[in-house]
């Protein structure tokens, strides 16, 4: 008989969402046949049979979180035989059944559980000592409480044994903003205009009357977001709520790069087996501009700026139904073939679920290529805990005035949305300036 477990699919992971069976009880499976699919903080994939048999048990229902090492089935040696549902089945029941504010009683455990948090104190420890908190916390949960002053014994924990996670804090940083904006409002109600109370009584206002929220049309349809529906909309409000987002445009003349593209795509394809695009040449001039304006490649913690040694690229991939950032490591030491080679193969991967979670993790700077759907330029959204991303929009004929007569060129829209607590937009043009620059005189040999 053989466990499964819920497996760390990163260093700072300690619990995960089974969001589909991909076998049933009964079945068999070969060791290394994906057998469930999961969802993380960092990373949606399959996870694979840790041995040949058939699935005797599963005992983590779809759409639950369990912490890691997490018993979730049992593999049988090939015969079907295993422990009964009754007989196991307890292990498993707790955690679904228990409401997630309630307390956990002793004596039930989670299988292979994480070491248990003590007992809350009396007295509830300072925001500055989230070092200090007595449940397991993760690495982004501390940062967040520390950098907000959050106290969080005045928070309940929704994840596996009653754990704060990401989500708890930015639920109750949005229910202590909305409570901080009913006071004002209430205030400015309630307290009469000084102009109107010198002249006469202010009149009263009428009564709005109640909202109400329409019932769906009989021709609506209602579905729950996906667990990575779930975890985009988090990630959107959360950059949202903390980066001063500010976007720049500037248009780039890509004659020389799509002249050169188009008269080597036939001999790059036959001798390196995958095409060219024109996002390789954007990263290679985006590079190249990190290293002379090494803000933009720097995150901040706190009121610290972290300057990045290495330049590691996220590139925005889209998926079925959603989007990922897998990372391109150390892009500045590649060349064009290098990031052309390094594109295809991140992104086949991560359509087809095969990346890694260490794949999605570490960028400095990131890319998207809106322009691949027709886009001419739009505002990207930042990936924390980065500070900018560039967007490249769609590479098109049209006419402009070259030395006084009219010419047709290539061109595009660059557009660098940027942390304007951290860069201002002086230095956010001569960013993008540079990129320009580098896309109009391309130099460099290619194959």
């Amino acid at each position: 008989m053989t466990d499964v477990v819920m497996p760390q699919m990163g260093e700072s992971i300690v619990e995960g969402t089974l969001t589909k069976w991909l076998k049933k009880p009964g079945e068999h499976v070969d060791r290394d046949e994906p057998l469930f699919e999961i969802s993380t903080d960092k990373v949606d994939t399959e996870i694979p049979a840790p041995a040949a048999g058939t699935l005797s048990e599963i005992l983590v229902d779809e759409g639950k979180t369990v912490g890691i090492n997490t018993v979730v089935g049992r593999i049988s040696d090939g015969d079907g035989a295993g422990p009964s549902g009754a007989a196991a089945r307890p292990a498993a029941e707790p955690p679904a059944s228990q409401p997630q504010n309630a307390i956990e009683p002793p004596e039930i455990s989670m299988p292979e559980p994480l070491p248990e948090a003590p007992a809350p104190q009396p007295q509830a420890p300072a925001a500055t000592e989230v070092e200090e908190t007595p449940s397991p916390l993760s690495p982004l949960v501390r940062k967040m409480a520390r950098e907000r002053n959050i106290d969080l014994s005045q928070i309940k924990g929704t994840g596996a044994g009653g754990r704060i996670t990401k989500q708890d804090l930015e639920t109750y940083l949005e229910a202590r903003s909305a409570e901080a904006s009913l006071s004002v409002l209430s205030k400015r109600v309630t307290e009469p205009a000084p102009v109107q109370t010198a002249v006469a009584p202010a009149a009263k206002p009428p009564s709005q009357p109640p909202v109400s929220v329409p019932s769906p049309l009989p021709a609506s349809r209602v579905e729950p977001m996906s667990i990575m529906r779930q975890r985009i909309a988090e990630h959107m409000v959360f950059s949202k709520h903390t980066s001063a987002h500010v976007t720049t445009v500037h248009k780039a003349n890509m004659t020389a790069i799509a002249k050169l593209r188009e008269r080597i795509k036939g001999q790059f394809q036959a001798q390196y087996g995958f095409g060219l695009t024109f996002l390789p040449f954007v990263m290679r001039a985006a590079t190249a501009a990190l290293r002379q304006f090494p803000l933009l490649n720097a995150s901040i913690e706190g009121t610290n700026i972290l300057y990045h040694r290495d330049i590691n690229l996220g590139m925005a991939v889209a998926l079925e139904n959603g989007l990922i950032v897998p990372v391109i490591r150390n892009a500045d030491e590649k060349n064009v073939v290098g990031l052309q080679r390094a594109i295809v193969d991140l992104a086949a991967r991560a359509r087809s679920r095969q990346h890694h979670p260490d794949e999605v993790q570490g960028g400095t700077f990131s890319i998207t290529n809106f322009g691949s759907f027709g886009s001419l330029f739009a505002t990207p959204v930042i990936n924390q805990p980065q500070v900018a991303i560039l967007g490249v929009g769609a590479v098109e004929k049209e006419p402009v005035v070259v030395d006084d007569a009219i010419a047709i060129r290539s061109t595009c829209f660059l557009a660098l949305t940027f942390d304007h607590r951290l860069i201002d937009g002086a230095l956010a043009d001569q960013f993008t300036a540079k990129v320009k620059s580098v896309l109009e005189d391309w130099s460099e040999e290619v194959i």
